[in-house]
């Protein structure tokens, strides 16, 4: 009997328990799958949240809650001092969410998520996105500005399921200007692509690959095998019975 045990580098939130004469390893599979972290932000007069989806992955970063003054009805001098008041705290809540939105998408100077959701009830989420508080860096990654009923973890879960059309959207866009721009290389005849796989791995092997594309079902296996003098082979071997294959890379300027 053999028995393997390793440390997931992705969180697994399924529990499973089988007696079956196979191993089932869909839920380890799944760790491999290519997934997006798309960053949200829940914001409504009750306090912010703000959160992450990787895969079918949920992470809370941060959350606070902050007690604004409402409207008041009273006339004269008193009518204009809690408009000041309720103003500033406004203002001040927007600060604090600012920075705290920035604190928690922006890493080494640049966005840690591949997009961004603004959710949230009444005109806070507009006022952040359109305010100079929020960080010019993040503007771009901006997705959607979505609005919800709830805040909190309620509002969170709200957002994903709203916005589940746009998040799936953003992967197939991004491969399709991968595409569009090799295609482009080759229409040009600049020389900074190759295609098949003696040239794509002679390309890789030197470091001069910048962008890689890869058939999901790509029928090929590398091996390197090592002798007692150390000295490295590499060579290649179908996988499947499959004839053909297409393996591209683009060269870096």
């Amino acid at each position: 009997m053999y028995k393997f045990d390793f440390q997931p580098f992705k969180q697994i939130n399924t529990s499973v328990y089988k007696c079956d004469s196979i191993f089932h390893t869909e839920e380890v599979k799944k760790l491999l799958e290519d997934n997006e972290k798309f960053g949200f932000i829940i914001m409504d007069g009750n306090g912010s949240l703000f959160g992450y989806v990787e895969g079918n992955n949920r992470t809370i970063i941060n959350k606070f809650t902050v007690e604004l003054p409402k409207k008041h009805g009273r006339g004269g001098q008193s009518a204009n001092r809690f408009a000041r008041i309720r103003t500033e705290r406004r203002h001040n809540y927007l600060r604090k969410v600012a920075e705290a939105t920035t604190a928690a998408f922006i890493t080494n100077d640049r966005p840690n998520v591949k997009g961004l959701i603004l959710a949230g009830s009444a005109d806070f989420k507009n006022d952040l996105q359109k305010s100079d508080l929020f960080d010019q860096r993040l503007q771009p990654i901006v997705l959607r500005i979505v609005d919800i009923s709830y805040g909190g973890e309620n509002g969170f879960n709200q957002a994903i399921e709203l916005t589940s059309d746009t998040l799936g959207g953003v992967k197939f866009i991004h491969e399709k200007k991968v595409i569009g721009r090799f295609y482009e290389e080759i229409a040009k005849d600049t020389g900074k692509y190759v295609f098949g796989l003696k040239d794509t791995m002679d390309a890789i092997d030197n470091g001069s690959v910048d962008i890689l594309i890869i058939y999901e079902n790509f029928p090929f296996n590398r091996l390197t095998l090592r002798d007692n003098n150390d000295s490295k082979n590499s060579f290649y071997y179908y996988r499947n019975n499959h004839k053909s294959v297409a393996k591209w890379s683009i060269k870096p300027n």
